[in-house]
């Protein structure tokens, strides 16, 4: 029986929620409960999960407020708080466009709703990070909801995004990437048309594309207390990221490193705007210029920031310590060698191009200084083991196959 004095309700049922429930296992012994829209093979056979609740309706607004409030029913205990903690953008939305309702039954730390919608928005995100000093690449907006040609000048090769990736999935069509590259003009209206097509009416992003591998990429990770300081800041490189299109920006493998430059750039934003609860970027390093452009900050943890965990910085301690405990804590500028991974040790040794990376990479592994949070030593599921073993197999084939 949890003896703490509250119950982690993860919502969600992927990787990220995993990642947060063998935090919280880590931690404090305790089996979160989790509460998803379908079942998924990282934690459907999971020994470090006290329950799943599984409603096909979830991503329905009206019915996400009725189903929390189920299991806020079925789950409270006299003395308990329950914590909730979100895992994708789209549930973190939900939970600040109801957090009203849910603050009668449930702790939990994240911005107001107008916040979030100049940050998930990527055309508002874009003209905050302007007014605050932030680089960010070289960016258009081309309106489906007006459909006008895009006529501006441009330089090729481009990427083009949704500004509202929640809108965008809503508006499913075939071959709909993540993130489209295109390299001419007849590329570029061949993307706006299909999307416009869809029935989705929001922006598209039109961007400069910043050359450079997987490498170029890089991750920062902060946590904000509920009053608005900075807690927890991290800078990491990507070793690689996901390379099926619909998949493009997950990260697989990143290295931790230290830029106290803009580690406290990225503080200084955060802090300026507002803004509450785990923060995630994405960024760029641009060698044409020799800088860090940012492409979006995700509005929770992101699925490899468990490396924060793995670390000696709990992902669901921060949580607890600020809405449970009410603990004011000092910055720390996390300063390690370490290198995340959720792919085998031979997809790295194969498909990391890059050959100082390549050594760094035969170096850390040689140190012990690595983790991959899917083999949890404690999670002893014999299915689940299976599992993790056949998508070992997978992983390598994708990246066989697959070169974005």
């Amino acid at each position: 029986m949890n003896n703490q004095p509250f119950i982690p309700i993860i919502i969600g049922t992927d990787i990220n929620a995993y990642n947060m429930a063998i935090s919280f296992h880590e931690e404090y012994n305790i089996k979160p409960i989790l509460v998803g829209k379908e079942e998924m093979s990282f934690t459907k056979w999971s020994n470090m999960i006290d329950h799943v609740e599984i409603h096909s309706n979830l991503w329905d607004k009206t019915a996400f407020v009725t189903v929390l409030t189920e299991v806020a029913e079925k789950y409270k205990v006299a003395g308990k708080q329950l914590l909730l903690v979100g895992t994708n953008d789209f549930y973190v939305r939900l939970i600040i466009e109801n957090a009203e309702v849910l603050k009668k039954m449930y702790v939990f730390n994240y911005m107001s709703e107008e916040l979030m919608n100049n940050l998930l928005v990527k055309a508002n995100f874009y003209k905050l990070c302007e007014k605050h000093g932030i680089d960010a690449p070289k960016t258009y907006y081309y309106s489906c909801l007006t459909k006008e040609p895009f006529l501006d000048e441009v330089l090729f090769p481009l990427i083009i995004k949704p500004s509202n990736g929640v809108q965008y999935y809503k508006n499913k069509f075939p071959g709909q990437q993540k993130v489209y590259r295109v390299e001419n003009r007849e590329e570029l209206n061949d993307v706006i048309n299909q999307v416009n097509a869809s029935g989705y009416i929001e922006d598209l992003i039109i961007q400069d594309y910043i050359p450079g591998d997987d490498t170029y990429m890089w991750d920062s990770v902060f946590y904000m207390s509920s009053k608005g300081k900075a807690q927890l800041c991290t800078f990491a490189q990507v070793v690689l990221q996901e390379h099926t299109v619909t998949a493009i920006g997950n990260y697989t493998a990143l290295i931790t490193r230290y830029n106290e430059k803009m580690m406290l750039k990225l503080q200084q934003f955060l802090e300026a705007v507002g803004y509450v609860g785990f923060a995630n970027f994405d960024l760029k390093y641009d060698e044409r210029d020799g800088k860090f452009k940012v492409f979006e900050v995700n509005i929770r943890q992101g699925r490899s920031s468990y490396y924060t965990t793995a670390l000696g910085h709990n992902m669901a301690r921060y949580f607890v310590d600020d809405v449970i405990y009410n603990k004011e804590k000092p910055l720390t500028l996390l300063d390690e060698h370490y290198l995340f991974t959720v792919v085998p040790k031979i997809v790295l040794k194969k498909f990391v191009d890059n050959k100082e990376i390549q050594a760094e990479i035969k170096q850390l592994l040689k140190e012990g200084k690595w983790g991959n949070p899917l083999f949890y030593k404690k999670d002893k599921h014999l299915m689940r083991k299976l599992f993790l073993l056949a998508r070992q197999f997978n992983y390598y084939k994708k990246y066989k196959n697959n070169n974005w």
